[in-house]
């Protein structure tokens, strides 16, 4: 351990994972302002240790980077340290990488990240993991099969299904497709698809201790196809599948117009709205802010959230970014893993 001396402190609990995500982008700056603003004591990070030392010097210093050799070290850090465990493998000189490029250096140190600490958590050496962002261009330079975290935690987890939700204060949504175009994601809403959906939403919800989730589901097309008149796919897979999960005994509704079942959802008729493509479901809690945003993977055998925004390359390196959905991320991570 460098930096940081250990005392006899002692915490039962197992640490949260937090990988640092793309070293080019603000994922380290946001990771270092957290933990100058809230020093968590429950978390340690997944990274590159000379990464996470010029994200420190990028807000402002003061904060001192603790190595360790272990996840186990944790519980006996001093306070006001940033703990970083970095795995064997990571590319050479990540510290020197400039921000705000597409690397495949920073591609690989993410995937690898998050690899490792994922393979923490099915080791039973941590107990949640929150993901920084990633940049889905340098995973592809890097040479990783996933266009995401979603798919990417999905094989990890050994192919179970998942789904993605985005969350704030005022709104929930799920989706039934996620990163493809939206011509595919069109071929991907089928009765089946949509079924899995409500499925694993309502579960993921009870988890969440709703135990009688309503559950409206936004049609694909405008005014939910307007009896057949804009497209049938409401008719023929959103209206059947929505009634296979009635008759499972969840309380699902629609299909209900896109265009208005999020403020209706809003205003508190509905706990979480499941939406057919990408950005019909995140358009609208974005529009609420990013701040309070977090994004839980659904389906997983282990929690996983992440903040609401991407790797900002544009503003990359500045002292500029805003660590509140991060630590929203944190927060969510501990309620549903019961802390």
């Amino acid at each position: 351990m460098k930096e940081c001396r250990m005392t006899a402190q002692h915490s039962p609990d197992l640490p949260l994972v937090v990988t640092m995500g793309d070293a080019c982008g603000i994922g380290p700056e946001i990771i270092a302002g957290l933990w100058r603003r809230e020093a968590p004591r429950d978390a340690v990070v997944v990274g590159d240790v000379a990464v996470l030392r010029r994200a420190v010097a990028a807000t402002g210093g003061g904060l001192a980077v603790a190595e360790l050799q272990d996840l186990g070290e944790f519980a006996r850090l001093p306070p006001r340290c940033l703990p970083v465990w970095q795995p064997e493998g990571l590319p050479a000189g990540l510290g020197d990488v400039a921000l705000g490029r597409v690397d495949a250096r920073a591609g690989a140190a993410a995937a690898l990240c998050i690899e490792a600490a994922v393979a923490e958590i099915q080791a039973g050496r941590a107990g949640a993991l929150v993901t920084a962002p990633i940049h889905k261009e340098a995973l592809h330079a890097a040479g990783s099969p996933y266009p995401g975290h979603t798919e990417m935690l999905q094989a990890l987890a050994g192919g179970v299904p998942v789904r993605m939700m985005l969350a704030n204060e005022e709104l929930r949504t799920v989706l039934v497709t996620i990163h493809c175009s939206l011509r595919e994601a069109i071929d991907g809403v089928t009765r089946e698809s949509v079924l899995e959906t409500l499925l694993i939403t309502g579960t993921a919800l009870q988890r969440m201790g709703i135990a009688a989730p309503r559950i409206a589901v936004a049609g694909l097309n405008p005014h939910a196809g307007e009896g057949g008149l804009f497209g049938d796919e409401e008719i023929r897979h959103i209206a059947p599948a929505i009634a296979d999960a009635r008759a499972s005994g969840w309380d699902a509704s629609g299909p209900h117009a896109p265009d208005t079942v999020f403020m209706r959802a809003r205003r508190g008729e509905f706990d979480v709205v499941v939406a057919m493509t990408h950005d019909h479901g995140l358009i609208p809690v974005k529009y609420l802010g990013v701040e309070q945003g977090v994004n839980v993977t659904l389906g997983l055998p282990f929690v996983r959230t992440s903040p609401d925004h991407g790797t900002a390359f544009d503003i990359a390196g500045r002292g500029l970014a805003d660590p509140a959905s991060l630590g929203a991320a944190l927060a969510m991570a501990r309620r549903l893993s019961g802390r």
